[in-house]
């Protein structure tokens, strides 16, 4: 499959530096849950379907870290862990409670920490979205993800690290983060302006 950060009509389908920003701004406006759901979109590169699939039982505070199952993968029992910021986790433990819910008898694995279907899901990031003034093909949960991969690869994150964050089974999936013109590259550019 021929993957690319931009549609057939040449429009980019990932979220800029400043579109994230303004995502969560507005995001901050929402309800609490909403607010969390897209913090956790923007600050892991999860899938939406992934993060719907959350249960307290599945962010470690200890580590810092949140672990997805990867729905994507054809067997039962892929995960893999990314690390999250304090305040992300300070977040979602003010929101959700976390720690009421890893104090359960079953350790916060019975309930999602958004019941939502992900047509839902996919609604409040639209909502959000259009609250934050982004409008277009990135618009998406999945223009969140690709962002996120975009951002990583911007600031020197490895792109062996990218590719597990992700949950990509190949290399060359996550190398398409690579193929947008970033700080880095105009700086080169600018050599040949002057």
């Amino acid at each position: 499959m021929d993957w690319s950060l931009f549609d057939p009509t040449g429009h980019r389908k990932y979220l800029t530096a400043a579109e994230r920003r303004a995502f969560i701004k507005a995001a901050m406006g929402q309800t609490p849950e909403v607010y969390t759901l897209c913090l956790v979109l923007k600050d892991t590169g999860c899938r939406l379907s992934e993060a719907l699939a959350l249960t307290a039982d599945h962010i470690d505070t200890r580590t810092g870290t949140i672990v997805f199952r990867s729905l994507k993968k054809r067997r039962l029992g892929v995960h893999r862990a990314v690390p999250v910021s304090p305040t992300l986790l300070s977040e979602l433990e003010r929101v959700h409670g976390l720690r009421r819910l890893q104090d359960a008898p079953d350790g916060g694995a019975s309930g999602r920490l958004w019941p939502w279907h992900r047509m839902t899901g996919h609604r409040r990031v639209k909502e959000v979205m259009a609250a934050a003034g982004v409008h277009g093909p990135h618009a998406t949960a999945k223009g969140l993800r690709h962002g996120f991969g975009v951002a990583a690869l911007e600031r020197g994150i490895p792109i062996t690290l990218l590719q597990k964050w992700l949950g990509h089974a190949k290399l060359a999936t996550t190398a398409i983060y690579g193929d947008v013109v970033g700080a880095e590259e105009r700086r080169m550019a600018r050599k040949l302006w002057d």
